[in-house]
């Protein structure tokens, strides 16, 4: 589901709602990407929504577990987790903070929470690594909220740059091969803002407050949809009648055969054995 090179002004092709869902040891979440709705949107695999302020729902956490041949990237809205992998990284994720972790060709690692109840809210976001990439050695990346570039936008409206570029800032992450953007945008009711991406780039939004509309012609994305975006170089977005919170997110699209099982993703089946021999005998990392 690759755009190809053509339109100038981006617009909403199809809007996708996530599944309730649960993963880990439990944790309740909402899948966006990599559900029956939505397999997956080239390079991204997957998209989930965690958020609750029942401890019960978060509280058994990600125990130990293991990556092959992609990247996972952790957003946190609001609670505190913790990150610890077989390589010897370890990181605190607070309100704000990002994790963008490359298991290349192996990763154990775990995400638990650092509290038993309140609000915990955040994203994880898998994307796929190309085929020349999938055995590169593991990285781990641990962003604290403050060092996350912020754009204030003309008429109010804020822009959190993660990955990618906007407004003359360059995002946090460093060095990632499918060159993302991934953008945490605010915008006030009634104000719009456009923004400029790649115009080869699979992108898509996620509204996760709010309502607004995308594109032209424009289009309704409200709060817990999915909108995939056509080509073009520009999206225009104006928020609806309260504050617009979404995620706009897009990178270049791989076009390579992916087969995946769990938490392994690769391009055919022998690899993917491959993967589960090497972690029964521990030969990951």
């Amino acid at each position: 589901m690759s755009p190809p090179l053509s339109a100038t002004h981006r617009s909403i092709q199809r809007i996708v709602r996530g599944r309730p869902t649960s993963d880990g040891a439990g944790v309740r979440l909402s899948r966006v990407i990599g559900s029956p709705d939505l397999d997956h949107l080239d390079p991204f695999l997957l998209l989930d929504e965690f958020g609750s302020e029942r401890g019960a729902d978060y509280i058994a956490g990600f125990p130990d577990h293991p990556h092959r041949g992609f990247e996972t990237v952790t957003y946190m809205l609001a609670g505190r987790m913790e990150h610890r992998d077989h390589m010897g990284n370890h990181g605190e994720l607070d309100a704000g903070s990002v994790q963008w972790m490359t298991a290349g060709r192996g990763i154990i690692h775990s995400e638990m929470p650092r509290q038993s109840d309140g609000l915990m809210r955040g994203f994880q976001l898998w994307v796929n690594l190309p085929a020349k990439d999938k055995m590169c050695e593991p990285r781990y990346q641990d962003i604290p909220p403050d060092a996350i570039p912020e754009v204030r936008l003309d008429g109010g409206g804020l822009v959190r740059i993660i990955a990618g570029e906007h407004g003359g800032e360059r995002g946090a992450v460093s060095a990632i091969v499918t060159d993302p953007t991934y953008l945490d945008v605010h915008l006030p009711a009634g104000k719009g803002h456009e923004f400029q991406l790649p115009g080869d780039h699979q992108g898509l939004v996620y509204a996760y407050e709010g309502k607004g509309h995308f594109g032209e012609p424009a289009t309704a994305v409200e709060k817990g949809q999915l909108g995939v975006l056509g080509a073009g170089e520009s999206l225009r977005v104006t928020a609806d009648n309260d504050e617009l919170r979404f995620l706009l997110i897009a990178a270049r699209p791989l076009r390579e055969p992916i087969v995946r099982y769990g938490p392994f993703v690769m391009n055919s089946r022998e690899q993917i054995l491959e993967a589960v021999r090497d972690y029964q005998s521990g030969r990951f990392g």
